[in-house]
């Protein structure tokens, strides 16, 4: 779900309802594949190769582990019940400017449809996690307003929130998370490249910004484009992903920002070769009522975990953290929280007793399908589209560093 949408603007700006320079209005209709927006697409992701900063991984390299290693199974994973129900505490994700916002209210709104069967073994799952032996709760799980959703009811998509209020909520992201600027006078760009910042500072910098894209490069695959008869109908946004990633529309900072998806993803797929010790103890289950399920789906993540660790190109996070980093609120930050707690807890984790729980790690429920969806939906929004669309004239066929969703 995006939550908050907001963002890339070509200088620094809000991105606008239209595209400003009159170059791209030709796509404003486009419904149809053809050889010029193909190019266009090149032109984009042409920049988009060869290896990440700060890390020895290129982009090649992951799409191809992404594309035909990792994003299958992950996509299996997400539609077990585990993992398709997430708790999400209104109060903690809301903000003056949203409520004020109508549209944003409507076209944000949540999707809190569960069946009778559903409520019922929620009920369920919370006696079997109250049964366990948890040395600490993140206190949107307790919230009295918190409430489970079906994440395969509600997509990430465009929400209607955007301008300056948009704009507002990520600057105080970037100011609150990316370390402020030595001018106070000055607020942070979050659009400025983070030269001049120390490696650490880089990394977390790069972190919010790979958030920022994901966020933003799915509100542009699922667009409200129209509405007709009261009914809305969504679909991709050419002018809206030119205008945030173009390079002459960005001035050259949009495959940079796309790049930093990449290491987000990095990041995240680093976290889960390191927890996997954690849920290969016999005793940790992903618990909800219905056994073979339960078994199926810890087979399939086990999987996935030694997926993750044959990656022969993992960055060296010794190297780049130095100090925590407290955890964050809606979907995809909690799943970056918990990633980066499982890298500062690598110790703890080694040291895991085989047969009862420990006091020094442990995962709950609500940051273990946090991590899993945050990383699942991290690069997927163009591959999805990829198996289904392909490359004109290779049916389904993966064409690297083009997202197909935008060869409609």
């Amino acid at each position: 779900m995006s939550f908050v949408d907001s963002g890339f603007g070509a200088a620094g700006c809000p991105v606008p309802p239209r595209i400003r320079r009159g170059g791209t209005a030709r796509f404003q209709r486009f419904a149809g594949p053809s050889i010029l927006y193909i190019k266009l697409n090149i032109a984009i992701f042409s920049k988009l190769s060869g290896l990440l900063d700060d890390c020895l991984c290129d982009i090649e390299s992951i799409d191809d582990f992404n594309t035909y290693k990792i994003f299958p199974k992950i996509q299996k994973l997400q539609e077990r019940d585990y993992f398709r129900y997430y708790k999400y505490s209104k109060r903690a994700n809301n903000t003056k400017e949203l409520e004020d916002c109508e549209q944003a209210n409507k076209l944000g709104a949540i999707n809190s449809t569960l069946s009778n069967q559903s409520k019922e073994a929620f009920i369920d799952w919370a006696r079997y996690d109250d049964s366990q032996d948890h040395f600490c709760e993140l206190d949107d799980e307790r919230s009295p307003d918190a409430q489970y959703v079906d994440l395969l009811l509600n997509p990430e998509r465009y929400t209607g929130y955007k301008g300056a209020s948009a704009w507002r909520v990520w600057n105080s992201i970037y100011e609150e998370n990316c370390f402020k600027p030595r001018s106070v006078y000055r607020p942070l760009n979050p659009l400025a490249p983070s030269r001049g910042l120390c490696l650490e500072k880089r990394v977390f910098y790069k972190l919010i910004s790979g958030l920022h894209v994901s966020i933003n490069l799915h509100l542009c695959a699922n667009y409200l484009l129209e509405e007709t008869w009261g009914k809305p109908r969504w679909g991709h946004n050419v002018k809206e992903f030119i205008h945030r990633f173009d390079p002459i529309e960005t001035k050259g900072e949009g495959p940079r920002r796309l790049k930093n998806l990449y290491f987000l993803y990095l990041i995240e797929l680093r976290a889960l070769s390191k927890v996997a010790p954690y849920f290969e103890r016999s005793f940790v289950d992903l618990y909800t009522g219905n056994v073979q399920e339960d078994a199926e789906s810890k087979t399939l993540l086990l999987d996935i975990f030694r997926d993750t660790k044959s990656f022969p190109m993992h960055f060296d996070e010794k190297s780049m953290f130095a100090g925590d980093k407290k955890g964050a609120k809606s979907l995809k930050t909690q799943g970056l929280g918990t990633a980066l707690k499982i890298l500062f807890s690598e110790k703890e984790i080694q040291n895991l007793p085989e047969n009862s729980p420990s006091k020094g790690f442990q995962l709950t429920r609500q940051e273990i399908v946090a991590l899993l969806n945050a990383f699942g939906r991290a690069l997927n929004c163009h591959l999805e589209s990829r198996s289904r669309y392909g490359t004109p004239g290779l049916t389904g066929t993966p064409y690297r560093g083009v997202p197909a969703y935008f060869h409609l």
